[in-house]
């Protein structure tokens, strides 16, 4: 197969890792930096440009878009859809996954666990966003946020209702839970190909630390999941309508609950804690899907 990996960085190590999967499995592959791309939008013949040259006769598309490029990124692969490849996660998977709100709220229809969640847009109404999540201590975080990055732990009510008021100050969407205290700074992460759990890692904050994201300092090992979490990990991602991507829940004292839905996960933290080759199992998953060339999004939303 010809395969497109669109990436801004050849040298990252899931980049690299799908890279060397690929040639290993004689595929032909290429790197392509999504934000250089350009695209000609016209009837009957759209294209996909970059340096000059039209892409074209991709089998697969496999989309690593970071979050800061989000509305470009998900159009890069949209006008790869139009073209006929097959695309590994969808443009609107991946833009509906992105939006933290519009995740829960999808996730709470499906009746998937996720953790008490509330939303407003005045300052007005942040005693009834407190009351709906019981109170301190909660999690406040952006809707926007990334990799635990706009993510605070308020421990009293007053310190929410001033953490609530800065962000919302600066115009910025959030989102007020419940604070999991049971999961004690850790979560776990199941990487999801093709409607299987194919390697999942528990994830521990350093001491003090309520995230557990590896880029603040966690670390990783290999998790065993129990059935129900396997089945709410597999249904999240069939949810959001993602082919690939990371689920992240937390063990609470009402079962396992659904913090994020990641549609660009990084390989290099669950293949290291599991000795798992993820980026061979995504690559089979391309060779069982591409030559049907399905890339209808069936979620309506």
């Amino acid at each position: 197969m010809k395969i497109a990996i669109l990436s801004r960085d050849s040298g990252l190590y899931s980049t690299s890792r799908l890279v060397e999967a690929a040639e290993n499995r004689g595929h032909e592959v290429h790197v392509i930096d999504y934000l250089r791309c350009y695209m000609n939008i016209t009837s009957h013949n759209p294209q996909v440009m970059y340096q000059g040259q039209a892409l074209e006769g991709f089998d697969a598309v496999v989309p690593r878009i970071g979050a800061p490029y989000t509305f470009y990124g998900t159009a890069v692969v949209r006008q790869f859809e139009m073209a006929g490849a097959f695309c590994a996660n969808e443009s609107q998977a991946i833009a509906r996954s992105r939006d933290k709100l519009r995740c829960l709220q999808l996730l709470a229809r499906k009746g998937i666990g996720i953790p008490v969640s509330a939303a407003a847009d005045s300052t007005r109404d942040i005693e009834g966003l407190i009351k709906i999540v019981g109170g301190a201590p909660m999690v406040i975080k952006l809707v926007e946020g990334t990799q635990g990055i706009g993510v605070v732990l308020a421990e009293t009510d007053k310190a929410a209702e001033s953490v609530i008021q800065a962000f919302r100050g600066l115009s910025a969407n959030i989102l007020v839970q419940e604070f999991i205290a049971e999961s004690k700074g850790s979560d776990i992460r199941c990487f999801v190909v093709g409607g299987k759990v194919v390697a999942s890692m528990r994830r521990q904050g350093p001491p003090g630390e309520f995230r557990s994201n590896l880029h603040r300092g966690g670390h990783a090992e290999k998790a065993r999941l129990s059935p129900e979490e396997r089945a709410t990990a597999v249904r999240a991602a069939k949810t959001m309508g993602l082919n690939i991507c990371g689920v992240d829940l937390l063990r609470s004292n009402h079962g396992p609950v659904v913090m994020e839905v990641n549609s660009s996960p990084g390989l290099e933290g669950i293949e290291g804690a599991t000795g798992v080759d993820v980026a061979s199992k995504i690559m089979e998953f391309l060779e069982r899907k591409a030559a049907k060339g399905d890339n209808r999004d069936r979620i309506g939303v």
